[in-house]
């Protein structure tokens, strides 16, 4: 069976999770006017800056984003039939989502790593293999995959989306369905995402030379550029001579215990250029909060506090989730949930999410008081409350019980009245 006839019944759950891939050591060549596929994959032939990472505010805002989608426990759900969900437990991808993606990989590391790609290079890639318990996903190299659109139907009869992957000198072909994508909000076809570091290239740059400005200042010892002045007429052999003199004992080259010597007639004047004159520090914060702001990360999160509002963590928290993550978990649900489940258990009411109750957790008096109004008001049950603090269930605790005084709007005054004599 070819491998493009597992995606001819995408209702067969098993066939879909097959991942055998399309070898070639041939590269398919497209049709030339094929301008479509060629924007796709000029998207993805820009080389890596590995620059880009070691300006201080990009890494922190990658490690910010990775450390918040890792910390999200990821569950399969399923519909009870009463418009609730429940843990499906028993389906055979939930422990490998949850624990295990793959052998070398915990789900934390799995997903930082993910995150970690989707913003760096603008696109993450994860090769679904294997099928029931024995499904694995594996990480592919961004730098190492381009997409084509095979409108020839030299893949496949199928006209659809294809992922080459270069293996060393093989070329290896995935079927869309065989791959999980994640891409930045950012993307001119809808296909590809584009990177951070791509679009904000000339402020890191900046942030960059800023920051190796600063270095040297410090290697310097914070010593300015000078002007020197001589009387006597001294050839351009003669003065880039002296001048090699001066900058040995000005680099501590020569023990002269911090004194310079000059020669008679020759005077040195220091160009007073002040960081703050140039407004170095508030040049530098502005070009930290553009980078910061491009990657949605609130300037309370890179340590700027100097226009913090928030009334407590919990409300910073919820403008993180709200303002920035919630589009990145939305994004990530969508594809796990269609490309790891079949119709017709989507159909059935299965579902994949993020339990982001991790990244909304508030401090133990705002937690205690949410959990006794929800028991209190018929919402949660007493080992619902528990298991939200990692207790063990108790007997009897499956129940739903409340206020007393809280009844349905139509017995309202049933109370003061006589049932069985029908009198008060």
């Amino acid at each position: 069976m070819s491998i493009f006839d597992i995606f001819k019944n995408k209702n067969q759950s098993e066939q879909i999770k097959s991942n055998e891939p399309v070898n070639s050591n041939e590269t398919i060549v497209l049709e030339k006017d094929n301008t479509f596929a060629d924007s796709w994959m000029s998207l993805m032939a820009s080389s890596d800056n590995p620059q880009a990472i070691n300006e201080i505010t990009y890494y922190t805002c990658l490690k910010i984003l990775s450390e918040a989608i890792s910390k999200l426990p990821l569950k399969i759900l399923k519909s009870d039939g009463k418009g609730g969900n429940v843990e499906a437990t028993d389906h055979p991808y939930y422990s490998t989502l949850k624990t295990r993606p793959n052998k070398q990989m915990s789900s934390t590391t799995f997903w930082s790593t993910i995150e970690y790609h989707r913003n760096h290079f603008g696109n993450a890639y994860v090769l679904i293999s294997g099928i029931g318990d024995k499904m694995q996903l594996h990480i592919l190299e961004p730098t190492k995959i381009r997409l084509i659109y095979d409108d020839a139907s030299k893949l496949n009869n199928n006209k659809d989306i294809y992922y080459r992957y270069q293996a060393n000198n093989k070329q290896l072909y995935f079927h869309a369905e065989q791959i999980l994508h994640f891409k930045t909000s950012l993307s001119r076809n809808g296909i590809v995402g584009l990177s951070v570091k791509e679009q904000l290239a000339s402020s890191i740059r900046g942030a960059l030379d800023s920051q190796d400005m600063l270095n040297k200042a410090y290697k310097n010892g914070f010593v300015s550029k000078s002007v020197m002045q001589y009387t006597s007429d001294l050839s351009d052999a003669n003065v880039k001579k002296m001048l090699k003199s001066l900058e040995m004992y000005a680099d501590g080259k020569m023990d002269s215990k911090n004194l310079l010597p000059l020669p008679l007639g020759v005077s040195l004047q220091p160009l007073n250029t002040k960081l703050a004159d140039n407004q170095f520090i508030e040049l530098k914060r502005y070009s930290c909060l553009q980078i910061a702001s491009a990657f949605g990360i609130k300037a309370n999160q890179i340590n700027d506090l100097t226009k913090s509002s928030y009334a407590s963590t919990e409300a910073q928290q919820l403008a993180f989730y709200v303002d920035t993550l919630l589009f990145i978990i939305k994004h990530y649900e969508e594809e796990l949930t269609y490309k790891l489940l079949s119709d017709k258990e989507i159909r059935e009411g299965y579902k994949i999410k993020f339990n982001v109750n991790v990244v909304l957790r508030a401090d133990s008096k705002s937690q205690m008081e949410y959990l006794t109004k929800g028991v209190s008001n018929f919402i949660l049950t007493p080992n619902d409350a528990r298991k939200q603090l990692d207790l063990s269930s108790l007997d009897g605790g499956d129940v739903l019980i409340g206020n007393g005084s809280t009844i349905p709007i139509h017995l309202v005054g049933s109370q003061y009245t006589n049932v069985k004599g029908g009198g008060e």
